[in-house]
Formats: structure tokens, C-alpha cells, sequence
């Protein structure tokens, strides 16, 4: 069995049967730990850093709120030691409930009544906060996006390096498929879009938030025996419910420069039958999507870049900027949000 089962099973005290390695995402990998009655998730996080137990505690907090809400969440469980994060081999390691999760079916027109359901329950369980879990002013991560001049010089950056990959390629060092660097092209030919959203991002107003999820794509939210649950609450912190139903709005209705508007009808209406306090009424309302979507597109282009990261973190950011470009919104997308609920 693989050495962390055997750490897991100490460290939770838990007599495993079975251990099987489950999904991955950019900030770690989920197992599986199979005891005789009962399975649960092992989360083996990437980061080097302790993870903030003040973060932890609010991620406790706010998950035990939103079950008292009927909000499906798989809830954290605690080492003998009493602490919900535990060092392991330079890691990090959690464990919670697991949960039998299944990509939500984004075309079933119940999904989006649903996820507006589970996003008001989310808002009103959630309480007041202007403060990330450690005391700091909001981070701006989900407010600021990169300065606007930062995609030029990446795609600069990703043109040299395509360069120099593909003469690699032609003394048999890289692969034509390596040198072909065709995510470097899209990147120089999204700069000017890049530069206009930047410029259409604007901060929260810290009184008018609470504590959100701020992750909340189709890849968090996932169908469970008949209802969706919320998982990965890694980015949980304040947020206006506003601009938390913006950025889910694009995130699940939102592709390929078409909005969904029968998905994205049904899923507003939910929110707002089900008593959601969030409300869109300009582009402001926007920031925080735009934000998140830009400053995660960045640190992507720094990974894949970076030729002392593991090949393995450097293949998924090269996946993860792709998709990012595929999704960006735009302006025109945004009048018609805004004109959809109004």
C-alpha cells in the first residue's frame, strides 16, 4: 500500500483496506481510503507552505453552516491530534467524508435550477465578512486582476520560448509537437482582449460581503446521489454574493463566447425564488470574475514557462491555459447578463 495510507491510517487513526488514487486539480490530488465501513477522501495538497489554521477553521465553520442549510458538503475530519491538516513528506494532507461525485450533466435543465438553489442556500448560511480567515483585508486575487501591460510581455515571453523549443526540436532535444507552441499564438492574439478586460475590473466594497466559496465551477459543484454537492473550499473568503453569482453564471452558462441564456434563466430565477441576496446591475459586478480568471490565466503562463517546474505541473498549466483562453469573456457577454436578469 502506498506509504501515505499507511501515514493516513496512523495519523486518523483509520485501519485501511484500500487506497486508490482519485482526481487531481491545480492545487492537489484526491484518494481514496477505503476502511471496512466506510470510504473517505484523502486530499494530498501541492503547496509548500503550512496551511493557514485559520483558514482551516473557517473552512470548518462555513462547511458545517452550509450543511445546516442542506447543502451537500463533504465535512473535514479531524487527526488524533486534534488538527483538520497534517504534514506529510513535504505535503500536506486532509481528510474528509467522501462523497460518490459524478460530473453534473450541464445540459439537464434541472442542474441549473439546482445550482442556483444550492448558490442561495451557500449566500444565506454564509456570515458577514470584510476579512480573509487570517485577519487581512480581501485578497486581491479576487479583486485586482495582473497590470495590464503583463500579457504583452508574456506573450513576448511565450514566443521566445516556443523559438527556442522548436530549434531544440530540430537537433532531436524536443518534439515537433513540443516546438509547436500553438497556445503561444493564441496568447499574442488575445493580448488587446486581455488589456480591455483588465481595464473593466474593479474592487468588492468590503461591508457588502460574506463569507463565499469563490470556486464554485463545475468541477467543485458535482452531482451526488440525486443533488449537487460543493467541494474544494481551498479559496473560501469574502466576496460580495453578487459577484460570486457572476463569476458561477459564467463559469457554468458561459463557453466559447456563447452564453447559455435558457441555462443562465433558469439558474437566475432559482437564485432569486430561493431568496439568493445576490443582485447584478453593472459591469462592476464583473470584477471579481474578471479578476479571478486573469490573475489564474497568469500564474498558469508562469508555470509553463518555468523549465525548473516538474513536467508534470508544467503539462496541466499548458492544459489549464487553454481552457482559460477558450473561456475568457467579454464585454458584449456582459451587456447580455446584465440585460438577462434584468
Amino acid at each position: 500500500m502506498e506509504p501515505l495510507a499507511d501515514f493516513v491510517a496512523s495519523a486518523f487513526a483509520l485501519v485501511p483496506t484500500g487506497f486508490e488514487r482519485g482526481n487531481r486539480g491545480a492545487l492537489g490530488r484526491i484518494w481514496r481510503l477505503r476502511t471496512a465501513d466506510r470510504s473517505y477522501a484523502v486530499k494530498e495538497l501541492f503547496t509548500p507552505s503550512t496551511p493557514d489554521p485559520r483558514l482551516v477553521a473557517a473552512e470548518v465553520d462555513v462547511t458545517a453552516r452550509a450543511a445546516a442549510a442542506g447543502v451537500r458538503v463533504p465535512l473535514s475530519h479531524p487527526a488524533v491530534d486534534g488538527s483538520f491538516v497534517v504534514p506529510f513528506d513535504g505535503r500536506w494532507v486532509r481528510v474528509f467524508d467522501w462523497l460518490d461525485l459524478t460530473p453534473a450533466d450541464l445540459n439537464a435543465p434541472e442542474v441549473a435550477a439546482d445550482l442556483g438553489t444550492l448558490l442561495a442556500g451557500l449566500h444565506r448560511a454564509a456570515p458577514p465578512s470584510a476579512t480573509e480567515p487570517d485577519g487581512g483585508p480581501p485578497d486581491p486575487w479576487f479583486d485586482v486582476p495582473p497590470e495590464p501591460g503583463r500579457w504583452v510581455r508574456w506573450a513576448k515571453a511565450a514566443t521566445a520560448s516556443a523559438a527556442t523549443t522548436a530549434t531544440a526540436a530540430t537537433v532531436g532535444t524536443a518534439t515537433p509537437e513540443t516546438a509547436a507552441g500553438s497556445w503561444t499564438a493564441r496568447l499574442a492574439e488575445s493580448v488587446s482582449r486581455l488589456e480591455q478586460l483588465t481595464a473593466l475590473a474593479t474592487p468588492g466594497w468590503p461591508p457588502a460581503m460574506v463569507t463565499c466559496h469563490r470556486d464554485l465551477h463545475p468541477e467543485n459543484v458535482l452531482a451526488c446521489e440525486g443533488t449537487l454537492a460543493v467541494v474544494d473550499w481551498d479559496n473560501l473568503g469574502p466576496a460580495e454574493p453578487g459577484r460570486e453569482l457572476a463569476k458561477v453564471l459564467f463559469d457554468w452558462f458561459f463557453a466559447a463566447g456563447t452564453l447559455d441564456r435558457s441555462g443562465a434563466g433558469r439558474f437566475w430565477t432559482a437564485y432569486r425564488e430561493s431568496a439568493g441576496p445576490g443582485r447584478l446591475g453593472s459591469t462592476d459586478d464583473f470584477g471579481l470574475l474578471i479578476a479571478a480568471r486573469l490573475n489564474f490565466l497568469n500564474r498558469q503562463i508562469g508555470i509553463a514557462l518555468d523549465q525548473t517546474v516538474d513536467s508534470e505541473h508544467r503539462e496541466w498549466a499548458l492544459k489549464e491555459i487553454d481552457e482559460a483562453l477558450t473561456i475568457l469573456p467579454t464585454p458584449e457577454s456582459f451587456a447580455e447578463v446584465l440585460d438577462l436578469v434584468a
